[in-house]
């Protein structure tokens, strides 16, 4: 059934909206910690209805470009923060979640990323690994659920991720473990004696650490591949392609 007039007119009024945000920020007009212009002023300057703003401000709040609150003073109204990784995550989950991407593409995904984040991190002498190995401790108590103990992982990788520097790869990361989260957790249930696969992860963790603290980066990047393939197989949540052995 085709969109109404009305329908029609009402979403590109919440567009023009978030083109004038987007302008702004481009224009160097607005930046981190500005205040948007307010419901009204937004409103009146671009000839939409005010529901027409609060609905493109929600827009832009699940994207992590603002952070809302009512009341008065400096901390009230819309505020840019520009937190990608909110953002990144809220997407990817929900495009998951409708079969938009493909579980298989986020794994192949997955390992394209990481590949990078452990030769970036293995070439550079420089490299950062104090948060990396402050979650390996904390991942050596036993006492940890299979839930605490993936939140740990997706803690490590991407701890990892952030000590490339490079914010885009740390926000898709984010937004890639996060996605198909639900997934992992579900797949732990799967696998009959977690306990030994718990001991599993944690030396394959380690091993991936020393071999980027080495600077071993062909190593450290097999380690990865290996890890991520091995706990997806184990879980059932992607094909296992291992060669069949006849012997």
């Amino acid at each position: 059934m085709p969109q109404s007039s009305p329908a029609r007119a009402s979403q590109r009024a919440w567009r023009t909206v978030l083109e004038r945000v987007e302008r702004d920020l481009l224009d160097g007009v607005l930046g981190p910690g500005d205040r948007l212009p307010s419901e009204r002023d937004l409103a009146a300057d671009l000839g939409v209805g005010r529901s027409s703003v609060r609905e493109a401000l929600r827009v832009l709040e699940v994207m992590g470009l603002i952070r809302t609150a009512t009341g008065s003073g400096p901390q009230a109204g819309a505020i840019v923060i520009a937190t990608p990784t909110g953002g990144m995550s809220a997407l990817l989950r929900l495009q998951v979640a409708a079969q938009g991407f493909p579980l298989g593409d986020v794994v192949r995904t997955r390992l394209v990323l990481e590949d990078a984040v452990a030769a970036d991190l293995a070439g550079n002498p420089q490299s950062d690994l104090a948060a990396a190995h402050d979650v390996l401790h904390a991942m050596d108590d036993a006492a940890l659920t299979a839930a605490e103990f993936l939140a740990l992982d997706a803690q490590l990788h991407l701890s990892l991720s952030e000590a490339t520097g490079n914010t885009v790869i740390a926000a898709m990361m984010a937004g890639l473990r996060t996605s198909i989260e639900s997934y992992v957790l579900e797949g732990a249930a799967r696998i009959e004696d977690w306990a030994a696969m718990a001991d599993r992860l944690r030396a394959e963790h380690r091993a991936i650490v020393d071999a980027i603290g080495q600077g071993r980066a062909d190593a450290a990047r097999d380690l990865v591949r290996r890890h991520i393939t091995g706990y997806y197989t184990a879980a059932g949540l992607v094909p296992d392609t291992r060669p069949v052995r006849t012997d």
